[in-house]
């Protein structure tokens, strides 16, 4: 039934054939092989993506809970939790979510005074799962949540201690 209607209505000239793909495929192949930026003489198109990377990389130092100072490389707009994770300092099981309103601050950490200026105040939401997690409900001013701090070429060099996880986290 289908068929047959859709040949009555090829007949009558009402469905109109489009062109196949494969007329189109070199004007697809151009492109995509274009950007935006044309390439410098010197650079090939493989060396424009890891340039734009190399732009982004932030590295920090981290003193870990044995108290060894770490590099740790993480990428402007990503945050500093994802930077730990990835080097392996904290757990990346147990930090699935990056929303404040999931936070267990499993991912607090404390920043050296002299990089505190540089950071964003702590929203006050970061500020009541910090005193919500603190068994004293005092709030440490080194302390922020990893998943809310946003890394910028800005915090290049910053430190940062990872401290020990709390008794009831511990599994």
């Amino acid at each position: 039934m289908a068929i047959s209607t859709l040949h009555r209505l090829s007949a009558a000239g009402a469905v109109h054939r489009l062109p196949s793909l494969s007329s189109l495929r070199p004007v697809l192949a151009r492109s995509s092989a274009t950007s935006s930026h044309p390439p410098s003489p010197s650079s090939s198109s493989s060396s424009v993506p890891s340039a734009k990377v190399a732009d982004r990389i932030v590295k920090l130092f981290a003193i870990d809970v044995d108290g060894r100072k770490r590099e740790v490389v993480g990428l402007a707009g990503h945050t500093l939790l994802k930077a730990l994770a990835n080097s392996g300092l904290i757990d990346p099981a147990s930090h699935r979510l990056e929303e404040i309103d999931a936070c267990s601050a499993e991912c607090e950490v404390n920043i050296a005074q002299e990089w505190l200026e540089r950071l964003p105040p702590r929203s006050y939401d970061e500020e009541y799962v910090l005193k919500r997690n603190s068994r004293a409900r005092v709030l440490n001013k080194h302390s922020r949540l990893g998943c809310q701090v946003v890394l910028t070429k800005d915090l290049q060099g910053m430190v940062v201690a990872v401290p020990e996880p709390k008794p009831w986290d511990i599994p």
